[in-house]
């Protein structure tokens, strides 16, 4: 079968004949992959700055944001069933018996690093044909979101960011009591970056209530801009529009949701961040020289506003229901700006030049089934 594979020996990228997957245990489960999308991550591992083969494999099968159909699934399968569409968890745990985290099932909060990740680290990905899994690192989605599905797994990078958020604010006095997990209450969050990550996060929070705000480096009048204002957001650019001009529009910030993996402008914007506020990191800087920062002001900051600063990275089983949940509602409020987001579809054959030339759009997806 066809699927799409680094050779980090030959610093090659080129879609190759995989042998098929087959049914081993009675709880795995056959798909036929639908569609996998491309992100940064994607980008870094095409040009070997990032990501290892399988053990003994000189190569990685590459993809983790995948969205694919129930073909079979064996006598012990209870979640799906075939025809259904799924989409598959990333991170798979250590087998540590020291590891807490991977032994109650959230090993994206490993303690030991020896986990393994589908399309990243050695455990080949989900760019291909077809794929065999367990039936626990599945979820089904709704029938109804077979464009939009392979947008589940970037939306679980906010989803488990808000869960934690979550926590975080409930701890206040002036919480609603009995308010849904994550509601806004109307408080001010600002999203950094205009990437798929950060305007999935905006939607994430406006479905929560909360006043939102993204800034980026995109044109004032771009069309990301058009598309943040559509959806009943603000937009501001960092072109034109200083943190401290932007502070001054939004007043106390109350959550700063970083999408961008740039270093500076990230340290710049904790600066700005307001009274009793968070500031969630999700990007993963390149390796660049060093910045320079102010750590006085953000520790005094820190301190005296009563301020927590964390990050966050892959998604348990609990943010990937959410993500599957909240991308109904996000399609049934806005179906034509959540469908805007995959904004190209490709076979497989043209993964070299996607991954290795500037993006464009907003999210490239490969597809193993029709290309429209």
């Amino acid at each position: 079968m066809r699927a799409v594979a680094v050779f980090p020996a030959d610093r090659a990228v080129r879609v190759i004949d995989h042998p098929e997957p087959g049914l081993e245990r009675d709880t795995e489960v056959l798909l036929e992959m639908l569609d996998v999308g491309i992100c940064g991550t994607d980008r870094e591992i095409a040009r070997f700055e990032y990501g290892s083969p399988p053990l003994g494999s000189p190569h990685l099968v590459i993809g983790h944001e995948s969205l694919g159909r129930v073909v079979e699934a064996g006598r012990a399968v209870t979640r799906v069933k075939p025809g259904d569409l799924v989409v598959t968890m990333v991170r798979r745990p250590c087998h540590h018996a020291e590891c807490r985290a991977c032994s109650k099932g959230r090993q994206d909060f490993c303690f030991t690093g020896d986990f393994t990740e589908r399309g990243i680290k050695r455990r080949h990905g989900f760019m291909a044909e077809r794929v065999v899994d367990d039936q626990r690192f599945m979820h089904p989605i709704p029938g109804h979101l077979r464009d939009v599905g392979v947008l589940v797994e970037p939306l679980t990078i906010a989803e488990k960011a808000l869960i934690q958020v979550w926590d975080v604010r409930e701890r206040l006095p002036w919480t609603v009591a009995g308010a849904p997990a994550g509601s806004g209450n109307g408080e001010k969050a600002v999203v950094l970056g205009a990437g798929p990550v950060g305007l999935l996060g905006a939607l994430a929070l406006l479905v929560r209530g909360f006043e939102t705000w993204v800034y980026s480096l995109e044109p004032q009048a771009g069309p990301k801009a058009r598309w943040v204002e559509s959806v009943g957001a603000r937009y501001l650019s960092s072109t034109s529009t200083s943190l401290a001009e932007m502070v001054a529009r939004t007043g106390n910030v109350d959550l700063l949701y970083e999408a961008t993996g740039a270093a500076g402008m990230a340290f710049q914007a904790l600066e700005v961040l307001g009274v009793n506020g968070v500031f969630v990191f999700t990007g993963v800087p390149g390796r660049r020289g060093p910045i320079e920062i102010d750590a006085d002001v953000i520790m005094r900051n820190l301190v005296l506003k009563n301020q927590l600063v964390f990050g966050t990275v892959n998604a348990g089983a609990d943010a990937f229901q959410a993500a599957v949940d909240d991308l109904a509602r996000l399609h049934a409020r806005w179906p034509q700006q959540l469908c805007a987001l995959v904004t190209s579809r490709h076979p497989p054959e043209a993964c070299a030049d996607l991954l290795l030339n500037p993006p464009s759009g907003i999210k490239s997806v490969v597809s193993f089934g029709e290309v429209a």
